[in-house]
């Protein structure tokens, strides 16, 4: 499996990301330095994938079957269905509920079978989860450290409008799918259209 070893804060200034936003507190005091050269449009096309790639922990082939399969859907924009197929992954909901500290956490939590959803143990990061579907932790896995440090850890993160869930019980449920204006992410999706329909 491909491993991107660059320094979270580091591959942040170079896409002038606030690391708040992969759910790290730590900040960098370095700042980018860019010989003041105007980036072109495809270089700002090629940075807005590159962001919602890193953010989401999305390699290039999967993200390209994203941005096909919300090209073919037939509601909203293609941006906006990109985001929202992104959000909807399993791993990024786990991370949503405060399940985990940072998403590529919530990928290694899916990975080890410690989430159901519905009740079945599902190890598919990129599992698509849909309206009605209950996401808990398996409950011999509830009563481990790692999850106590992780509840104490996003006490202070508020849980999207779309999501109802409690950390306390390690247990949510997906009111509805997000819309684009529920999705906090600075990515503008416009720009990564732009970059695949060339």
């Amino acid at each position: 499996m491909a491993v991107n070893r660059v320094p979270v804060l580091k591959r942040c200034r170079s896409l002038e990301l606030e690391p708040g936003f992969l759910g790290i507190d730590k900040t960098s005091n370095r700042k980018l330095k860019r010989a003041n050269k105007k980036m072109s449009e495809y270089g700002l096309q090629l940075r807005e994938k590159q962001k919602a790639k890193f953010i989401y922990g999305v390699l290039e082939k999967p993200f390209r079957n994203y941005y096909t399969k919300a090209s073919k859907m037939r509601q909203g924009t293609v941006g906006d269905n990109l985001m929202i197929l992104l959000e909807s992954r399993l791993d990024n909901v786990v991370f949503r509920l405060g399940l985990a500290r940072t998403r590529m956490e919530a990928r290694q939590m899916v990975d080890h079978k410690h989430i159901t959803v519905n009740g079945k143990v599902i190890n598919i990061p990129s599992y698509l989860i849909s309206a009605g579907d209950v996401i808990a932790v398996k409950e011999s896995a509830q009563s481990s450290t790692l999850y106590k440090n992780v509840v104490e850890a996003t006490a202070g993160r508020i849980v999207p409008e779309w999501l109802d869930g409690g950390k306390e019980t390690f247990t949510g449920t997906v009111k509805q799918l997000p819309t684009r204006e529920m999705i906090d992410v600075p990515v503008n999706a416009v720009l990564i259209v732009e970059l695949y329909s060339k």
